[in-house]
């Protein structure tokens, strides 16, 4: 390969420096100033979901800045660079994305009256299901989360030459630092202002660099020259790496999966105020994905535009793919002191308010599923200490990933094939609770009250379900299970199973590069140098064995794994409960299913009833989700003042329904009052 001179790519300066280092100062601050203003009143409930209190805007800001981290500001225009527009596809992959979780997943969670979305889990299911899903969140968010802290860490070291490491751990002890002091609202509030940073980053660039190459028109020539513009390619061979339907398909379920069912979404959502709220801001957040998604997209096509005949990817003028959006940067903005320093600023956001997020809900995924249930007598300010205590732990170990991220390639793939081999079982796994009743459970619990060797009382005290209902019989429907399921853990071991073995197997066995060449990139501009080497050319060398699964099972599309893992589980679930015997639709609570059925079968009661599998959703779902958010405003009442109110309840309207919004509030929030 010839050797090319590379051009003089200046460093930051002072002014770069001043900008980059605002953020993080503004970052700290905002953690500083939550937990000033409210250190007299900050208990475990207000740390880590805000005292559900939140209204839908810096909500919706926070989704977007999270899961739009520096995966996307470095690696989507470099994928777009490389492969061509087609990844702007993925705006419909959000689109069903948010209608899903808005209108299939949220209602569900958000009336359950939960903190950890892992609780359903119990509620639908049992502890060991509960577990075994905390566990694979756990191992999820700090895989991602590490790659999330490397990729602008990268970017810094190659445009200033800061010390690698030093930035990660600059990045880790900022996190850790705003997040165990202001908890979520320091974390939704930071969101917000990163976001504006992340926007304003995506524009300079893209006003610049357009401005620089002719203007709008000549580069959209430029990309459709290059073939940058061929979006729509439906060839239906699952292989194929981007194609319309690997990106729509795959790309749904890998996305629902981190947003339907993920902690970190679901503890922002649940903490606003009302379930109306909450909806509004998935829907707000929806149009922050699609404006970050077209700058991004339309920075790739400009950067292409700009080295459409000297590349310095194939020139060897940087070290990696991910590199090219911070070389262009430093490139296209040498003579203007500060505005390189706004971009890794922006790239900065993302990953600030991405590490932060997944910090805070992996500190309350630990403490409600785990710790609370090892100690479920610590005290309230103990409480607090330790989710202010798990911030720092998780803060360290994503820290110490990122070293494990430098070692999975492209910062895109890398992180939406974590996504997808750990959040599909899991999508599988609550589809499965939410939308199908028949798959199987058994309680004890019920067998064990009528022969009165059980007062269900006595666990719902302790519980956020501690319903005051007319007669101790209308509780055996809501008990719950202590003994291990069929159905759904076999589901999920098997989903595990699958998006594993795909997902290992194309890391070990990567696919045939048919599958995925990059478009044509040009050196043919790019300077020679003078140099009297001669040419060494390489004895040409065997290709390494591959075993029969390498080209077909481990070469597809790793936007599928996401897929497999849900549809695996999913099946295997339901196969296994009615081989096993399915169970009794009257035996759940109407609130934790959500009876999709009704949308196809609105012209047929009898066929709605028949497809309920036995769910009493017209007689006890309104009186249930009533009744829930009374029982957790009232939890730590006492077993005299549970009986006594009881019948006071149905009298009056219950409190956290709000009857013109039609949607319910937060009743936890009425508790701090």
């Amino acid at each position: 390969m010839p050797n090319f001179v590379a051009p003089e790519i200046k460093k930051f300066v002072t002014w770069d420096y001043v900008v980059f280092a605002a953020l993080f100062l503004v970052s700290a601050s905002i953690g500083v100033f939550f937990a000033v203003k409210e250190r007299k009143k900050k208990t475990s409930k207000e740390f880590l979901v805000g005292g559900k209190q939140m209204t839908c805007g810096p909500i919706a800001f926070s989704l977007t800045s999270s899961f739009m981290s520096a995966v996307t500001v470095l690696g989507t225009p470099s994928e777009v660079y490389r492969y061509g527009a087609s990844f702007v596809l993925f705006f419909l992959s959000y689109t069903l994305v948010i209608i899903f979780t808005s209108e299939l997943f949220l209602p569900v969670f958000y009336r359950s009256g939960i903190t950890s979305t892992y609780e359903y889990l119990e509620l639908r299911f049992n502890k060991i299901v509960r577990l075994a899903a905390t566990l694979i969140y756990i191992l999820q968010t700090i895989l991602y989360t590490g790659i999330v802290v490397y990729a602008p860490s990268l970017a810094l070291n190659q445009v200033t030459g800061f010390d690698l490491w030093g930035s990660v751990a600059a990045t880790g002890i900022v996190c850790t630092f705003y997040c165990t002091l202001g908890g979520l609202k320091a974390v939704v509030w930071t969101d917000a202002f990163q976001m504006v940073v992340m926007v304003a980053g995506f524009v300079a660039v893209l006003i610049r660099g357009t401005n620089l190459n002719g203007g709008a028109t000549k580069v959209w020539e430029d990309a459709h020259e290059g073939s940058r513009l061929n979006i729509f390619d439906f060839d239906v061979d699952p292989l194929r790496r981007h194609t319309f339907w690997t990106i729509v398909i795959g790309g749904t379920f890998t996305w629902l999966g981190l947003y339907g069912v993920n902690q970190s979404t679901i503890q922002r959502c649940i903490s606003c105020k009302s379930e109306r709220h909450a909806k509004m801001a998935l829907y707000l957040n929806l149009l922050g994905l699609w404006t970050v998604l077209v700058c991004a997209v339309f920075c790739g096509l400009v950067m292409y535009s700009h080295y459409k005949s000297c590349d310095p990817w194939t020139a060897a003028f940087i070290s990696a793919p991910d590199q090219v959006m911070p070389y262009f940067v430093m490139d296209i903005f040498s003579l203007m002191p500060g505005v390189p320093g706004l971009f890794v600023a922006c790239a900065f956001s993302g990953t600030l308010s991405t590490v932060a997020a997944s910090i805070n809900a992996l500190a309350t995924v630990t403490f409600e599923d785990l710790v609370k249930k090892g100690f479920p007598n610590v005290s309230e300010k103990m409480s607090t200490w330790i989710s202010k205590g798990l911030c720092v732990l998780y803060g360290v170990v994503c820290t110490s990933m990122a070293a494990a991220a430098s070692l999975l390639g492209g910062v895109v793939q890398a992180s939406l094939s974590i996504h997808g081999m750990c959040g599909g079982p899991m999508l599988g796994l609550f589809t499965l609770g939410i939308v199908f009743p028949c798959a199987n459970w058994k309680n004890k619990k019920i067998t064990q009250y009528l022969h009165q060797s059980w007062d269900p009382r006595s666990e719902f005290k302790s519980f956020a379900f501690s319903l005051s209902l007319k007669t101790q019989h209308e509780l055996i429907p809501y008990c719950l299970i202590r003994i291990p399921i069929k159905g759904a853990l076999g589901g999920l071991l098997a989903g595990i199973s699958l998006a594993f073995w795909a997902g290992i197997g194309s890391f070990i066995y990567p696919a045939p590069a048919t599958k995925s060449i990059p478009l044509q990139l040009s050196t043919l501009n790019c300077t020679l140098a003078n140099s009297t080497e001669a040419l060494i050319t390489a004895a040409p060398t065997l290709a390494p064995e591959r075993p029969l699964l390498a080209d077909t099972w481990y070469s597809l599309s790793y936007l599928y794994f996401s897929a497999i893992g849900c549809v695996g589980c999913a099946i295997t679930g339901l196969l296994i409960s009615f081989i096993t015997g399915p169970s009794k639709g009257e035996d759940i609570p109407p609130v934790l299913i959500k009876p999709v059925c009704n949308l196809f079968c609105f012209w047929s009661k009898r066929l709605k009833v028949f497809l309920w599998c036995g769910v009493r959703h017209d007689s006890l779902e309104m009186d249930f989700e009533k009744k829930l958010p009374e029982a957790a405003a009232n939890k730590t009442r006492t077993d005299k003042t549970f009986r006594n109110n009881t019948n006071k309840e149905n009298n009056h309207q219950i409190r956290g329904y709000n009857s013109e919004e039609n949607s319910y509030t937060n009743i936890s929030r009425e508790s701090h009052l």
